[in-house]
């Protein structure tokens, strides 16, 4: 079963960036080598805080364009509510 995941990334600045993705490794690979868009290049996005995984595209595209309408307070909360440290998740991998 395919697997698409909601992600937010941020940078030493706490900048926030919230996308979509079918392949969480590859995605954060991109982010971290700056090969991702050019907002996350530019501001040097390479810190994953926060994820949830979905059978379903549209269910993640959903909670994506959710999560992006939500002022920066609710976005920090739910980082905090699974990462309370707001440590890098993708940190051991790469």
């Amino acid at each position: 079963m395919k697997e698409y995941f909601v992600y937010i990334m941020t940078n030493k600045s706490r900048t926030l960036y919230t996308g979509v993705t079918g392949d969480i490794e590859g995605r954060v690979f991109q982010h971290k080598h700056k090969h991702g868009s050019i907002f996350t290049s530019k501001y040097k996005i390479n810190i994953l805080v926060y994820y949830e995984s979905f059978s379903n595209i549209l269910d993640a595209i959903t909670r994506e364009k959710q999560i992006k309408g939500w002022l920066r307070v609710k976005k920090i909360a739910l980082i905090e509510s699974m990462n309370p440290n707001c440590e890098d998740l993708s940190a051991d991998r790469y």
